[in-house]
C-alpha cells in the first residue's frame, strides 16, 4: 500500500487543499493529512478546531472515503512521521512560482532526513490555485462570499470565529 503523509496548517482548509487531496489519491492509496501545530505560527483555529474542521469538510461535505484519507495532528518532523505511518511519500502543492524555492528547499531538507522519502509535487486545478488559507480568512473578515474557497462547514466555522 503506498500512503502519503500531506503536512500542512490548514488554517483553514481550503479547496486548493482537497483538490491535491483528490489528486494524490490517484497516485497512492492512502493519505494522512497530518495538521502542522507549529508555535512559530499564529493560528485563527486551534489545533482540536482544525482536526474537526478538516473532518467535517472531507467526511461530511465531500464524503471522502474515511479509510483513505486518515487525519493526524502533529509537532514533529514530518521525516518522523513518513517513518511512524509506514509512508515514503510526501505530497506537496505547489500555487505558483513563489512557492517553489521554498518547496524545493524544504524537500531537499527532507530529502537529507531520509533518503529513502520522495516528495511529490502537485498543482491544483487552475481555478484553485489562488486560493490560500490567509486569504480565504481575510475574505471571511471582511464579510465576502468563501463559497469558491472552501466547503460549507468550514465557512460555518469561519463566521462563527470571527462574529
Amino acid at each position: 500500500m503506498k500512503v502519503a503523509i500531506y503536512p500542512g496548517t490548514f488554517d483553514p482548509i481550503t479547496f486548493g487543499h482537497v483538490d491535491l487531496i483528490k489528486k494524490g489519491l490517484k497516485v497512492v492509496d492512502k493519505i494522512i493529512v497530518a495538521i502542522s501545530n507549529v508555535v512559530h505560527k499564529d493560528h485563527l483555529f486551534s489545533i482540536d478546531e482544525r482536526k474537526l474542521l478538516i473532518k467535517n469538510a472531507l467526511y461530511k461535505d465531500l464524503k471522502i472515503n474515511k479509510k483513505k484519507v486518515k487525519i493526524i495532528s502533529f509537532n514533529t518532523l514530518t521525516t518522523s512521521l513518513c517513518y511512524k505511518y509506514k509512508a515514503n511519500l510526501i505530497l506537496r502543492g505547489l500555487r505558483a512560482v513563489s512557492d517553489f524555492e521554498y518547496e524545493f528547499q524544504l524537500a531537499g531538507m527532507n530529502k537529507k532526513l531520509d533518503y529513502d522519502i520522495e516528495t511529490i509535487f502537485l498543482m491544483a486545478d487552475i481555478n484553485n490555485q489562488v486560493i490560500s488559507s490567509s486569504l480565504v480568512k481575510e475574505i471571511a473578515q471582511l464579510g465576502g462570499n468563501m463559497t469558491k474557497f472552501t466547503t460549507k462547514s468550514t465557512i460555518k466555522a469561519l463566521k462563527r470565529k470571527l462574529s
